[in-house]
């Protein structure tokens, strides 16, 4: 369909009128309308093999890859929703799921927490922190430390899901359009920001999933709403 595809880093996006302009590291770029589709980025453990091990154990997604530890013993870091959603959803395929959290209580709501606790196969290693990832090719366990005794405990685990949140790629905008509190991009049904002309699609967004599905679903939203927007400014290219 013609569509042109260039590598470059993007610097920053200025409003120019009803237009806008972007910025790369190389030129800059006149158009009438702009979809941000710039993700975001899981939040580390910060522990020495983490990056190495991702794919051989290390995971941020327990609905993509938690079949893939049936009948394993798990470990899923963090105390948020997401984190007890993960073990409530990683029990149902592993023999034992670890969820390890910093504080001696869970961030996630209470109708979570209820379930958690109530299902046999979780078991919650409070006021711990990761220390090591244990194993060369693949994950074979995660040493943690409780924060107030100071002792080291190894989980023996084949897999380990981290759960301590998403940071989005929205610095370039930020100053552009409207965001929430965390720095994720507020849109509407539409993909439409808070300025006339740019959408948002994907991670980027606030969005109560982020998967491939929903992101490549607002991808599709928010291109034929920016058509939509160019026939209605009466400047889209013939």
């Amino acid at each position: 369909l013609g569509a042109v595809i260039e590598f470059e880093a993007v610097t920053r996006v200025e409003r120019d009128g009803k237009d806008f302009v972007v910025y790369t590291d190389e030129r800059e770029i006149p158009c009438h309308s702009v979809i941000l589709a710039t993700g975001a980025k899981n939040r580390p453990l910060g522990v020495d093999k983490e990056e190495a091990l991702v794919g051989a154990g290390v995971s941020y997604c327990a609905t993509c890859d938690g079949a893939f530890f049936r009948g394993m013993p798990v470990a899923v870091v963090g105390g948020g929703d997401t984190a007890v959603s993960d073990a409530l959803y990683l029990a149902r395929f592993a023999e034992r799921v670890y969820v390890v959290h910093r504080r001696d209580t869970l961030r996630a709501t209470q109708v979570l927490q209820d379930a958690a606790k109530q299902e046999a196969r979780i078991e919650f290693v409070l006021d711990s922190v990761p220390e090591d990832i244990l194993g060369e090719e693949a994950v074979e366990g995660l040493r943690v430390k409780n924060k107030k005794t100071g002792e080291s405990r190894v989980l023996t685990v084949k897999g380990i899901f981290v759960a301590v949140g998403t940071t989005p790629r929205s610095a370039l905008v930020r100053d552009l359009v409207a965001c929430d509190a965390n720095g994720y991009i507020e849109t509407d049904a539409h993909m439409r920001t808070s300025v006339p002309g740019v959408y948002a699609a994907g991670d980027v967004r606030v969005t109560p999933l982020r998967q491939v599905i929903t992101a490549a679903a607002d991808g599709a939203v928010a291109a034929t709403m920016a058509v939509e927007y160019l026939m209605q400014q009466g400047t889209l290219p013939e």
